[in-house]
């Protein structure tokens, strides 16, 4: 089918994802590169070197993980943060890749490795799912509170026209039906789809999509879910794949051929995002600012473009 697999490769010290690079620089798999100490290995040559990673790491005033689902979003909220505070403006330091990997960057002490090239950047902020940040506010990383801003929904990504038909979640147990679909091991997302997975079709459902689809090569598993799903789409080696709602959106509002299958509310999954700062940050007060400024009237807004929902505290 052409796909790249990804495969777990860690070794001492060093958090590492490693790929069938095929025809994609840089094609001598991070050989040049001098450094000892590399942290997280990501490269991954189909989707993305360093699109994912935003501005200059030499001394920067605020450093965001950002669970990648809304890379989109960040560079309108960055300038619209930096209005607000201009001597922020050329020194924010943001990346997106998922949030497992970022927890694994974490772990490594900030360092991260692209191809030849090996930096180190700790976070001050770690923003992911609502689940995900408790998670390593418990793991020590972190510090309480987390800080809830908004929410999003899952819908069904398909290419523009919607050859296969798909209808629903139901729909993509079909045998003939090739899906992308976001790798459990560090995708948050992967939890609320197999949510929704049973609510549709029970256990036999989620056992046809990721287990039996993935043994036969019609699920193949991302590596870069926010990246890889329209590509691999656009590039018809994909028919279908559950995403956020806020990324099909934001796909549609760009141009690309690419539509997407609402679900049903009473099989849709709410994920709550959510931020906090990490227990060794650099820069805390701009990383307070953050947040604050993310849950502003100025910063709704902006998540409310891509179909976002402001987060409400339950009642009580």
């Amino acid at each position: 089918m052409g796909f790249a697999h990804a495969e777990a490769a860690p070794s001492a010290g060093v958090a590492e994802i490693t790929h069938n690079q095929g025809p994609y620089p840089p094609w001598q798999h991070g050989a040049n590169n001098d450094s000892t100490t590399r942290g997280l290995s990501f490269t991954e040559p189909d989707a993305d070197n360093l699109a994912d990673f935003h501005g200059d790491p030499i001394h920067p005033s605020l450093v965001l993980y950002v669970g990648g689902n809304y890379f989109f979003a960040m560079a309108p909220l960055v300038q619209a943060f930096e209005t607000r505070y201009p001597q922020y403006k050329g020194h924010v330091y943001w990346e997106t890749i998922p949030p497992g990997l970022l927890v694994k960057q974490m772990e490594n002490g900030g360092t991260v490795t692209v191809g030849n090239m090996t930096w180190t950047v700790p976070a001050d902020i770690y923003l992911a799912d609502l689940e995900a940040v408790q998670k390593q506010i418990d793991a020590g990383f972190l510090r309480a509170p987390a800080v809830p801003y908004v929410t999003n929904m899952l819908t069904i990504m398909v290419p523009a026209g919607n050859p296969a038909h798909i209808t629903g979640l139901v729909d993509l147990g079909r045998p003939r039906v090739r899906l992308a679909m976001p790798n459990p091991e560090f995708e948050g997302i992967a939890r609320q789809i197999k949510a929704s997975l049973n609510h549709a079709g029970g256990k036999t459902l989620i056992d046809r999509v990721y287990s039996a689809k993935v043994a036969d090569g019609t699920t193949v598993l991302t590596h870069i879910h926010h990246r890889q799903t329209p590509l691999w789409i656009m590039q018809f080696k994909a028919q279908a794949g559950v995403t956020w709602q806020s990324e099909a959106l934001f796909e549609e509002q760009a141009g690309h051929p690419i539509s997407h299958v609402d679900i049903a509310p009473a099989d849709n999954s709410t994920a709550i995002y959510a931020g906090a700062i990490a227990q060794h940050a650099s820069h805390t007060e701009a990383a307070r600012r953050w947040l604050d400024f993310i849950r502003s009237p100025d910063g709704l807004a902006i998540f409310e473009r891509y179909g976002f929902k402001p987060y409400m505290a339950p009642a009580g």
